[in-house]
Formats: C-alpha cells, sequence, structure tokens
C-alpha cells in the first residue's frame, strides 16, 4: 500500500491473487472477473480524465485537456495496489478465525481481543441467519420473492425485525454464557490449541529478514518511483527477491505441509 514501485506492486499482486486462488479455489477467479477487473479498470480509466500531470501526451481529450502516459501508468498502478490490497484482506478474513486473535491478544488485550473476534463474527453470522430466516419465510410464502412491491418490501422488514431480536436475544445469551465462564476475573485462564514451537521461531525469524530487508530498501530509497512530471526510478534486484519471498512465504508454507501431508498419506 505504500510502495508504488510497479515491481513491488507486480510481487504482491501476484502474491495475494495465488494465494487466494490457493485458499478458494474457483470462487477466487469468479470474484476476480465479475468484480475486481471491472473496478481495476475503472479505477485505471478514471485517473488520466482528471490527472493531467506529466510530460508525454498521448492524446488529448475531447475538453482539451491532454492525456498522459504517466497519468495512465500511475491510474494503472493505483488500480492495481487497491485490487491487491482487498485480495490480501480477503486472504487474512479466511485465515485469521476468530480464535486465533483470540489466543494472540487475549493476555495482552483481552477486552480488545474479544471486540475484534466478534466482530470478524458479526458479517458471516448474520449471512448465514439471514439465510435461514429467509429460507423458513420462503416455506410459508412471506419472503420477498413472492407478492406485490408493497408485499415484498413487508416481508423483508418482517425478516429484519426477525434477525434483530436474534442477534438481540444473542447477545444476551452470549452475555450470561461468559458470566457463568467467570469471563474478566483475576486468574482465569483460557484454553487453546495452539503452541509456540519451534517452526513458529523459524518462521518468525524468516519474515524479520525479509522484512529488515524490505525497510533497508525503503531507507536506502531501492524502491524509489516516481510517475510525475516524468517516469524514473531505482531497480534493486535483491530487494524485490525479499519482497517476493515476503509476499510468497503463505503459500510456500501451505504448499510445504500439502507435500508433506501427502508424503504421509503415500507410506499408509
Amino acid at each position: 500500500m505504500f510502495l508504488m514501485h510497479p515491481v513491488c506492486l507486480a510481487i504482491s499482486f501476484i502474491c495475494a491473487v495465488c494465494y487466494a486462488i490457493y485458499l478458494t479455489g474457483k470462487k477466487t477467479v469468479v470474484f476476480g472477473l465479475k468484480y475486481m477487473l471491472p473496478m481495476m479498470i475503472f479505477a485505471a480509466a478514471v485517473n488520466p480524465l482528471f490527472n493531467h500531470q506529466g510530460v508525454t501526451i498521448l492524446a488529448y481529450l475531447p475538453n482539451g485537456n491532454p492525456l498522459t502516459l504517466e497519468s495512465t501508468l500511475f491510474g494503472i498502478a493505483a488500480a492495481v495496489m487497491l485490487v491487491t490490497i482487498i485480495t490480501w484482506f480477503s486472504c487474512f478474513n479466511i485465515v485469521m478465525t476468530s480464535d486465533k486473535f483470540v489466543y494472540l491478544f487475549g493476555r495482552v488485550m483481552p477486552a480488545l481481543s474479544l471486540i475484534l473476534s466478534m466482530s470478524l463474527r458479526l458479517v458471516p453470522r448474520f449471512k448465514a441467519q439471514i439465510k435461514v430466516i429467509s429460507n423458513a419465510q420462503k416455506g410459508i410464502k412471506q419472503d420477498v420473492s413472492s407478492g406485490s412491491f408493497f408485499q415484498k418490501a413487508r416481508n423483508g422488514i418482517k425478516i429484519i425485525n426477525i434477525l434483530v431480536t436474534w442477534v438481540l436475544e444473542n447477545a444476551i445469551e452470549t452475555a450470561d454464557s461468559m458470566k457463568s465462564r467467570g469471563y474478566g476475573l483475576p486468574g482465569r485462564t483460557a484454553f487453546s490449541i495452539f503452541r509456540f514451537s519451534r517452526r513458529d521461531y523459524y518462521a518468525l525469524g524468516y519474515m524479520s529478514i525479509c522484512v529488515f530487508i524490505v525497510l533497508f530498501g525503503v531507507i536506502t530509497g531501492a524502491y524509489h518511483f516516481r510517475y510525475f512530471p516524468s517516469i524514473r526510478g531505482s531497480v534493486s534486484v535483491f530487494v524485490f527477491i525479499a519482497t517476493f519471498f515476503l509476499g510468497a512465504f503463505p503459500l510456500i508454507v501451505n504448499l510445504k505441509e500439502d507435500f508433506t501431508w501427502k508424503r504421509i498419506e503415500s507410506k499408509i
């Protein structure tokens, strides 16, 4: 998000898309073609229409403003950055479950970790519950797909009312459950299936080295790239290699685990 060098953006984009395809498969491809690609084209096309900086004029718009190569490339770079960020966060939302958040921040910031874990679960639970309610209402022909316009609106409001009632009731049950389990009492322990093992130290060391090299590249100007008034930037192969190994690390770990699992299965 902070490095606008084209090579860095390309590396991050490729790593994010490959990891998203690994996690969700065909769903990522469909989502990308249906939503991401049009948004990317729109974001890349809008910038040259309003930004006319740059010394390389490609053409003139009907209103007389110039269409420059620099503004076009900057729009493409901004579009790639936007899609890459969304893709990384979609991967993050799949990998980082609520129990992982509680494990990471439960002892340091118990209240904040609980709020974050509940927030991450909020939208998926709402979607699942509203689907259950809609299917139940469809059984008695009182959903949003039957009747006149006003009847559909009335049925939709009824579904929302049922959902809100379920949310309030669920909140009371959650509070009672937490209170009965002694949440917030001093000396209370928490169960977790996660352990910080030797391979976690290795992974932390690997990521620390890559991050150090990336920060070193930022400080020394290895990622410097300007789009205006003319295109000019630096190239550092060593820093870009570190960027690639940092971005590809999640995929490398998962592929290694898959290979290990298949090797164990073959020996059974």
